[in-house]
């Protein structure tokens, strides 16, 4: 094709917000013949049976058609019991719910309907590489904040001294159980950092996402002791296998959300038909679905961390979530790039850099157990066999 012409620009503020690094890894390690990905947050397991129904049934009964903009009624109905229940919240299905494309549209529109030119948004690192871009596209600047000396979690006087020095931070950002670390908070450490947000008139954006999945913890939603000032954003992809149906929901007080609603409105004018069938049977039916899930996860997550353990790398152990973090030999220093394309091109085993994570993350790599038992034990082999090779 021919070029542009020269006074075809782009927006500058897209040119300067850089592509996923897991995902951008993750391209260039898949073009390796035989490679086992322990890349993404993508569960091996498949959808309960009574959920694709739902969504099957969806389809040949021809519910077709537009949506109301905030989701159907009986889904918002649905989410708001659930959240009854888990965070203790009553959240009203018509003004202070809405169901999005995925938890990544409801962060995109948290940010938006929150930020003016100037406002910050601090996050805490290493986590998910998402957050700080949207917030760029937002019009709102960050702050990472490195918790790697603090065992990977964000204490209040971090947060106190960060907002110190960046008076005009809006909203924190918390993601827990935390991708890429699985580290998950205790009640009394969230009662500390709530008690810091609402002294200093912050928001939360909380992504809770993983909080079906922790192993020997109870997770305890931030948003139960703040609610006039918690963005809550969860979904089904992970707790019920659903990846691909692209459901999302957020919740918060009704003028909050009725800014996210419309931002939703805009971006995407509503949520699939099928995909919200699918998401009322997994919350009306489907909430001991979860267990199973996690049983297997956490019989996989003791495996590698033994194995891991056996090979002389240290990693976190996670109490949430189906990632391993873990740190690279000393011989790569803090390269943790290298030492991934290595053992990819080399063994044939995928994972990411924890420096995609943000600062704190370098000199770590993320492996997903959430691939199956064949795939993780043919993996640690491999992952073994470069380790002895390259001393």
């Amino acid at each position: 094709m021919p070029e542009l012409a020269s006074d075809l620009s782009f927006s500058k503020k897209i040119q300067k917000v850089k592509a996923s690094g897991i995902r951008i890894f993750d391209n260039k390690v898949s073009t390796i013949p035989g490679i086992i990905k322990l890349t993404l947050g993508e569960p091996d397991m498949n959808t309960p049976e009574h959920v694709k129904q739902a969504a099957i049934k969806s389809i040949q009964d021809n519910d077709s058609h537009y949506a109301p903009q905030k989701g159907k009624l009986e889904l918002r109905k649905a989410i708001s019991k659930y959240l009854k229940q888990t965070t203790g919240i009553d959240y009203d299905p018509e003004t202070e719910v809405v169901v999005t494309v995925g938890a990544t549209e409801a962060i995109n529109a948290a940010l938006f309907a929150l930020s003016n030119p100037g406002d910050k948004v601090a996050i805490p690192t290493p986590v998910f590489s998402l957050y700080w871009p949207v917030a760029t596209l937002a019009d709102a600047d960050y702050v990472l904040m490195n918790t790697a000396s603090d065992d990977f979690k964000l204490t209040p006087e971090k947060l106190e001294e960060t907002i110190k020095q960046n008076p005009t931070i809006k909203a924190v950002i918390l993601n827990y159980p935390t991708n890429p670390t699985g580290v998950e908070y205790t009640e009394d450490e969230i009662k500390a950092l709530a008690k810091t947000i609402k002294e200093c008139h912050l928001y939360v954006i909380t992504d809770e996402i993983y909080s079906t999945l922790t192993y020997g913890v109870k997770h305890f939603s931030i948003a139960s002791l703040i609610p006039e000032r918690a963005i809550y954003i969860s979904g089904l992809s992970k707790s019920h296998a659903m990846t691909g149906y692209r459901l999302g929901y957020v919740a918060g007080p009704a003028k909050i959300m009725a800014q996210i609603g419309k931002v939703h409105g805009l971006m995407v004018t509503t949520t699939t038909d099928s995909s919200q069938a699918a998401a009322i049977e997994a919350l009306e039916h489907g909430l001991e679905d979860p267990e199973k899930y996690r049983a297997v996860y956490r019989k996989r997550r003791d495996f590698v961390l033994k194995q891991l353990a056996e090979m002389g790398m240290q990693a976190v152990k996670p109490e949430g979530a189906f990632y391993i973090f873990a740190k690279i030999p000393s011989k790569y220093g803090k390269d943790d790039m290298q030492f991934a394309l290595d053992l990819a091109f080399k063994e044939k085993v995928g994972i990411i850099p924890g420096s995609a994570f943000g600062p704190g993350g370098e000199g770590y790599v993320r492996m997903s157990y959430a691939s199956s038992d064949e795939n993780l034990r043919k993996a640690m082999k491999r992952i073994k066999k470069f380790l002895q090779e390259d001393k």
